[in-house]
């Protein structure tokens, strides 16, 4: 094979837990009769709330092929490039195994939002239940060092703790319970993994996604301190890193299989504008420099893209018009959200993939 795919999870194969009809169909097409994949092929997820093997079990259970974690990236995984991170200590937030999600990646001393919580319990004070009852707070300095970032997985589940705790650690310079301070401007690094302001579960519309949540917190601090809060990293789709990263996994697994012939083109299958389609329009406006030749989009309509909705695809003047899904970071650029492909599902994007490539398995 002269290509690969990478594709979306959330909205492409799965709606929540639930399967979408059509992905086990177009997996079937995929793999030979030892299970094997006729291409090369990476899930490009902006979840990060569980570990890679965690995940490649959930494909595997729901696509009825075999899925290794290396064909599988998470929104956090480019943290492992992250090496000047990995000695220090850092803020976690997000949910799920957050401690060896982190540890996982390299990072050796990471403190969750709830351990902050437990040593600094006078700093919780929105939900009047879970005040504490004492009125002096110790400072175990040996438990707590100094934070130097802050990381983002993901959304927590309370936002009122976690938008407080992280607000307390940027304005006291990693030293939260101390006075805000600040004239201390730039704060301290913030590397942040999905920037999905909504995403698609079982219900029949979107659900807040990680970009929500960083919305809250972008905008509180700002009106706070009067500037805008930095980030030292933004991971997850549309960004550069996570196509530069999941073209690295392709090629690392079409080296394993001995496939001699280049991968051209990528193939970026995805629910969501914002997200899947204008992250590899990005990146194929950039490719001068990366080693595939081309990154195509296809868009399916299963997830977050309706075809009924209310902005036609093939009128320009429309998009510019359209409100902006995307990161504040990242601009707004009517080409970038238009795809290549446009299909049903993903069995239909399969078909069409290998129709292009002229691929018979």
């Amino acid at each position: 094979p002269s290509f690969g795919f990478l594709f979306d999870i959330d909205g492409v194969l799965v709606r929540g837990k639930t399967p979408i009809p059509a992905a086990r169909a177009a997996f079937r097409k995929l793999v030979n009769s030892q299970g094997q994949f006729l291409v090369p092929v990476v899930f490009v997820t902006n979840a990060g709330n569980c570990l890679r093997q965690e995940k490649a079990d959930q494909l595997s259970h729901l696509l009825g092929v075999p899925i290794s974690q290396d064909q599988v990236m998470m929104s956090h995984s480019p943290l492992r490039m992250f090496k000047r991170y990995h000695e220090k200590c850092v803020l976690v937030s997000g949910q799920g195994p957050l401690l060896d999600i982190a540890q996982d990646l390299g990072f050796c001393q990471p403190i969750t939002i709830d351990t902050l919580r437990e040593k600094r319990p006078l700093l919780d004070a929105v939900d009047h239940d879970r005040r504490p009852s004492i009125l002096v707070e110790f400072h175990d300095c040996s438990v707590l060092v100094v934070l130097t970032a802050v990381v983002l997985f993901g959304e927590p589940v309370r936002w009122e703790t976690s938008l407080q705790l992280i607000i307390d650690v940027l304005l006291t310079s990693g030293y939260p319970g101390n006075p805000y301070e600040q004239e201390n401007y730039p704060h301290i690094p913030v590397l942040a993994c999905n920037m999905d302001l909504m995403w698609v579960a079982e219900a029949q519309s979107p659900r807040f996604g990680h970009g929500t949540f960083m919305v809250c917190l972008e905008n509180i601090y700002k009106k706070i301190t009067g500037k805008e809060l930095k980030y030292e990293a933004l991971m997850g789709k549309p960004s550069r890193l996570t196509y530069q990263y999941a073209e690295h996994l392709i090629r690392a697994q079409a080296l394993q299989r001995s496939w001699a012939q280049p991968i051209q083109t990528l193939y970026a299958v995805g629910d969501n504008l914002m997200t899947d389609i204008y992250g590899a329009n990005l990146w194929e406006n950039e490719l001068a420099s990366a080693a595939a030749a081309h990154c195509r989009s296809v868009l399916v309509c299963t997830g977050v893209y309706s075809p009924h909705s209310e902005v036609p695809l093939d009128t320009r003047d429309s998009l510019t018009e359209a409100v902006f899904h995307g990161h504040r970071d990242f601009g707004f650029d009517p080409g970038l959200v238009e795809p290549d492909h446009i299909v049903p599902d993903v069995d239909a994007a399969v078909d069409l993939v290998f129709q292009l490539e002229n691929f018979a398995p």
